[in-house]
């Protein structure tokens, strides 16, 4: 006699989908759920990291970074001197050169004529019409004799006075970080919570931000900064207050575009499905702004830091051209001030090598400084945008 086979999950009397049957509830594997917050953030990394051009840019601004921090941290290239080490080269006569266009005196270079031959092995070959133009070498064993591995930055053409775009491009990574992202968060943070407040209330509130705005956003914002460090710049002497007043004065004219942007951006967030539930459940207002309005309406302001945060150099480089003084010293080691002696000097040079048919036109003198802020500013932009792509879901799909 054949036994009956033991009845199983698919067939048995509990099998689902059977009269008075209940299924069974599905194994929860034991430990602790992954938490959520967490779980996002891979998520976002994941996209992220599929997006080639935001890695590059990620990779250029760590660079820059790590340059900072290295120069905070070592202490070697940093102030307490609000200027870099200048540098006087020893050929044309001067010997031993002892210029003091500061509070100290230059530190000798040993230089030379290019059409002579060279007094020690460490010396600087220059341009015989251009004494202070010292080319780039990639001869380490210069460094010993001084540290110009990208050649120099000099401000008067006709005589051996110079600094080291290597310094600056070290010293004025801190700097430019700094002031740059200080103010472009800042004005995001003021326009953000403007932008949300009145997008989301509307009536007299949005009314009132939004002419205050207008007012602001009337003005040229290069004139008002130059007005308010004009006004107010001369009560600052010390290389700390003026940074600070920098900083403020561009704060000024910053947040008024954020808060037009996410104004604009919380006019459609407020009226998603999601945020009339939560007002529906009697969530109170500054809940769903928190909550449901800010998160929503960050993608702009991501896409906005990317253009801002590279640009500031090159704002603080257009008023040092236009001849306004902003830090204590002409020789103060930040990239747009570096981009801006760069520039000025253009024509003296065109004109030097016109006049003298054996002079050598200084190419590296726009060319680093210009490539360092171009650098700054596209390694930006890529990773703001894969920022974007990755936290919006629309963008993901």
């Amino acid at each position: 006699m054949e036994e009956n086979p033991a009845p199983d999950a698919a067939t048995g009397p509990d099998a689902p989908g059977r009269s008075g049957t209940v299924p069974l509830p599905p194994v929860v594997a034991k430990g602790r759920r992954p938490n959520p917050k967490i779980a996002q953030l891979k998520r976002t990394w994941y996209f992220l990291s599929r997006n080639t051009l935001a890695l590059i840019g990620l990779g250029i601004l760590i660079f820059f970074v790590v340059i900072a921090l290295s120069t905070v941290i070592s202490g070697t290239h940093g102030p307490p001197k609000d200027h870099l080490a200048l540098y006087c080269g020893t050929y044309a006569g001067v010997g031993t050169a002892n210029y003091t266009p500061l509070n100290g005196s230059c530190t000798l270079i040993c230089t030379y004529a290019s059409n002579a031959p060279p007094p020690s092995p460490n010396c600087y070959a220059v341009d015989q019409y251009a004494p202070g133009n010292v080319p780039p070498t990639l001869n380490l064993a210069h460094l010993s004799g001084g540290p110009l591995p990208l050649g120099s930055l000099t401000t008067v053409t006709d005589t051996n006075l110079f600094y080291s775009i290597y310094d600056g491009f070290l010293v004025g990574a801190q700097w430019s970080l700094s002031i740059s992202v200080s103010i472009v968060v800042t004005g995001a943070l003021i326009g953000l919570v403007l932008g949300s407040v009145a997008g989301y209330l509307g009536g007299l509130v949005d009314e009132f931000i939004m002419r205050i705005t207008d007012i602001f956003l009337s003005i040229p914002a290069l004139l008002l900064v130059l007005v308010t460090l004009a006004a107010i710049g001369p009560s600052f002497a010390t290389l700390q207050g003026r940074v600070l007043l920098l900083v403020g004065a561009f704060i000024i004219v910053w947040w008024p575009s954020y808060t037009r942007i996410v104004r604009g951006q919380v006019l459609v967030t407020r009226e998603q499905k999601y945020v009339e539930a939560s007002r529906a459940s009697g969530a109170r207002s500054g809940r769903i702004i928190l909550r449901h309005i800010v998160p929503n309406s960050l993608y702009p302001v991501f896409v906005q830091l990317s253009l801002d945060v590279g640009a500031i150099p090159l704002l603080i480089g257009g008023i040092a051209y236009l001849g306004y003084q902003i830090f204590p010293t002409l020789y103060f080691p930040e990239w747009g001030q570096m981009s801006a002696i760069a520039v000025g000097i253009l024509p003296s040079e065109l004109t030097a090598c016109q006049l003298a048919s054996g002079c050598a036109f200084p190419w590296w003198q726009l060319l680093f400084p210009g490539l360092i802020v171009f650098l700054f500013a596209i390694s930006v932009n890529f990773l703001s945008d894969g920022v974007r792509d990755a936290f919006d879901p629309r963008l993901r799909r």
